[in-house]
């Protein structure tokens, strides 16, 4: 094969996905010589030709298709050692050895090492002598599972091992020889952050992603592994809606749904979709997102009626199609227990998202922090549209002073910042920042383009509001009961000041005196004894201080009650300082 022919695929360059376009057009250009493929390489990779649209693994994709007129195609990882795609590049491999081992004293020939400093060095005399060949023998080597080979870390930590192997991954990726003559290295794994940074960031080195299937790239997949008749007799969703559903999913995962349609005799329906898609979320971002289904929407918030206005207002925009008059995020504050995280869950139902809640990403281990988010990104750009719900944001997303850790707080700040500012993803991912304490929270993440709307919420503060709550609370919680007024069974001086999550905690203690009373409902003396026995737990002046964060936080006068609504700003500012210095003195 000429010096010249980079790669000769049986399938034209426009027929490829566009990675592999990207890929063999920068190996025909001599760009680089190294690559890392990332993003979802389990996944199946699409190939069209005079055979018609077939999907293969990415490692038979490699062999099969894009490196096909390659004579010698090589293989490694830590557990199987050196691999050959054909017998003839076998072949030549092994009359390369025997030649090493006369000047080396070394017995290879008679079986390959497996550990990756000995066979790298292998491969770099390899390469040296294709190099030298007339004409040049291309060779491609495919290194998958490539954070085990080269993972991230310190290089004063790694063993003398270790250090030899990115020595020689890094040398190759920039010796001009190798690049001239085609001895190109692929590196496959999940995720950059896995990997060593310096190897990855380096001019020598091209990153490409393989993303997870968009809308039409599923229906194409449904399509095709699947007559229309199958899906009319076992499934209650066309490929058009199943589509649409499958946001988020793999062909092999998809796959997997429509086989476990066959092994069941089942009716593929929208419930066993969405409880594998819940399951396949959770599982793919190693239990750092929380697929969350809300029961409930918006006609279950009790009171709030401006901020159940607002928000309905953005669900009908939503429904509409116009993305442009929906908020990147909203920022909801306001003292604990005033049913923050509720209310964000009735709206997820009420748009007809799905909706996700980000769990601790942070760990101990070198670049696990980095890999975790990274993940999570790139499972929400993929999920779209979604919503994205962060509880107690103020701790949960960390800020750009954080210290102490090699700046890895910092990398991660930035990289959540960038992405909430996306500005593509706008009505298609919808970001929720709960806390009681915005002051605590990055000026960054509050400002215009990332969470634009501060709603602030309060405690009812007239007995309608508690009887409309108590009303609520009773239909979620199932109680069964005459009484419909709270004020027919407590003093304003028991009620007045409760938050939500309070009056449920009176309404399971009046439940549990019924059960105590052997009562199959709740009567007036329950719930008397209940009110005059619960003591509210929080401090009265932290509560205080977050009902006045709150309101200094609004980004709208009429979602403030009235009484708020004529504050002088530097005078909440003032006395949120000063129960700030009391609290820290106690």
């Amino acid at each position: 094969m000429p010096e010249t022919a980079a790669v000769s695929p049986p399938v034209f360059l426009d027929s490829l996905p566009p990675w592999a376009s990207e890929l063999v057009r920068a190996i025909t250009a001599k760009q680089a010589n190294t690559f890392v493929i990332h993003g979802v390489p389990a996944d199946l990779v699409p190939v069209r030709g005079s055979a018609g649209l077939r999907f293969l693994s990415l490692d038979d994709f490699l062999v099969q298709q894009l490196f096909a007129g390659w004579p010698s195609i090589v293989t490694y990882n830590r557990a199987e050692g050196l691999g050959f795609a054909t017998p003839a590049a076998r072949n030549h491999f092994q009359g390369f050895v025997k030649g090493y081992d006369a000047v080396h004293g070394t017995g290879w020939a008679d079986g390959l090492p497996r550990d990756a400093p000995n066979c790298f060095a292998l491969l770099d005399s390899y390469y040296l002598q294709c190099a030298s060949c007339q004409p040049a023998r291309p060779v491609a080597l495919l290194l998958p599972f490539a954070e085990t080979i080269v993972p991230a870390a310190e290089v004063a930590y790694r063993t003398p091992e270790d250090r030899a192997v990115l020595v020689y991954l890094r040398k190759w990726s920039q010796d001009p020889v190798l690049l001239a003559k085609n001895v190109v290295i692929v590196m496959v794994t999940e995720s950059l952050a896995e990997l060593d940074p310096k190897l990855v960031r380096s001019h020598s080195t091209r990153e490409i992603e393989i993303v997870r299937p968009d809308p039409g790239e599923r229906l194409t997949y449904l399509q095709a592994v699947r007559f229309p008749e199958w899906y009319a007799s076992k499934s209650d969703l066309p490929p058009q809606r199943l589509a649409e559903l499958t946001a988020g999913m793999t062909r092999v995962q998809i796959g997997q749904l429509l086989e476990g349609a066959d092994a069941n005799g089942d009716h593929l329906t929208r419930e066993r979709v969405r409880a594998m898609k819940k399951e396949v979320i959770e599982t793919e971002g190693l239990g750092l997102l929380e697929y969350v289904e809300p029961k409930f929407d918006l006609s279950m918030v009790a009171g709030m009626p401006a901020v159940k206005d607002r928000l309905r207002r953005a669900a009908r925009a939503i429904a509409r199609g116009n993305p442009a008059a929906v908020p990147m995020g909203y920022l909801i504050c306001g003292p604990v227990g005033s049913a923050k995280t509720f209310l964000v869950e009735c709206f997820a139902n009420e748009i007809g998202f799905p909706c996700v809640k980000l769990k601790n990403f942070r760990s101990m281990w070198v670049g696990a922090t980095e890999s975790n988010l990274e993940r999570i990104l790139k499972i929400l750009a993929s999920l779209t549209p979604v919503g994205v719900v962060v509880d107690e944001a103020d701790a949960a997303l960390g800020n750009r002073d954080q210290s102490g850790d090699s700046g890895t707080q910092n990398r991660v700040f930035a990289q959540i910042a960038a992405f909430m500012g996306d500005t593509q993803y706008r009505g298609r991912i919808l970001w929720f920042l709960i806390t009681a304490r915005p002051d605590l929270l990055p000026i960054d993440l509050k400002r215009q383009g990332r969470a634009e709307e501060h709603i602030p919420l309060f405690y009812p503060e007239t007995a309608a509001e508690y009887d409309e709550i108590y009303r609520v609370m009773l239909k979620k919680l199932g109680l069964k009961t005459a009484v419909t007024s709270i004020s027919s069974v407590a003093t304003e001086d028991q009620y007045l000041g409760l938050s939500g999550s309070d009056l449920e905690a009176v309404l399971v203690r009046a439940t549990l005196e019924a059960e105590a009373a052997d009562s199959s409902e709740v009567k007036a003396e329950h719930l008397q004894k209940a009110f005059s026995d619960f003591i509210p737990p929080a401090n009265s002046r932290e509560r205080e201080m977050q009902i006045l964060c709150a309101v200094l936080e609004s980004t709208s006068r009429e979602l403030l009650p009235e009484r708020f609504r004529t504050l002088d700003r530097g005078a909440v500012q003032a006395r949120i300082n000063e129960i700030k210095r009391d609290l820290r003195l106690m």
